[in-house]
């Protein structure tokens, strides 16, 4: 009696366990259609916040002047130069106090720890010099807080309504922070300048 071989059953096709495109959220999604100008914002949305996009509170010092130093400044600019050592060339002088502080009272410094604005200069370890006295325009380099927790972006406004706005990042790593419904999002002050120790 001849035996007939058992032929095993190719195992080509079909669902394998683990295969296929990971799925982002842990439940069934849908198809639906947004406004073109709105893709970006959902997608902001959607899109996980950046552990690191935070600044430190223990960072936020008031900025206090405890001396006035009297900086000779030279009567014309220099470009990359050296400028005349004469003494007849010194018209004035300057003190960095009144040059970077405009209100004392309103005014901050912070320490920042994140590269969510690197493309627009902010790098971690800047000090940054905030001005709580001064209103937001369009394009302005803000302190946000964001559901209690300090970030730092471009303000970006929608129209003329100042409360209509959302916050740019300047790092393609980042992601824009678009307000989400029952989140609370304010600008805390305007950045007026950057500190930067080269040595």
């Amino acid at each position: 009696m001849n035996e007939i071989p058992f032929k095993t059953a190719k195992k080509h096709g079909g669902k394998r366990e683990n295969a296929g495109r990971k799925a982002q959220y842990q439940e069934k999604t849908v198809v639906m259609r947004v406004p073109e100008s709105k893709v970006n914002a959902v997608k902001a949305w959607l899109k996980p916040r950046h552990p690191d996009d935070i600044e430190s509170i223990y960072n936020l010092q008031k900025l206090v002047a405890k001396s006035w130093v009297q900086i000779p400044f030279p009567l014309e600019s220099v470009a990359a130069g050296f400028p005349s050592p004469a003494q007849d060339d010194i018209e004035k002088t300057l003190d960095l106090n009144q040059y970077l502080i405009k209100n004392p009272l309103f005014t901050f410094i912070l320490k920042v720890n994140s590269l969510s604005m690197r493309d627009a200069g902010i790098d971690i370890g800047d000090q940054i010099i905030i001005d709580r006295s001064i209103e937001a325009e369009h394009g302005d380099i803000v302190l946000a807080l964001v559901n209690n927790d300090f970030t730092v972006k471009r303000y970006m406004r929608n129209g003329n309504n100042p409360h209509d706005f959302w916050l740019k990042a300047e790092n393609p790593e980042f992601p824009d922070i678009y307000p989400r419904e029952n989140e609370q999002v304010k600008v805390w002050g305007i950045i007026t300048c950057i500190l930067k120790k080269l040595k």
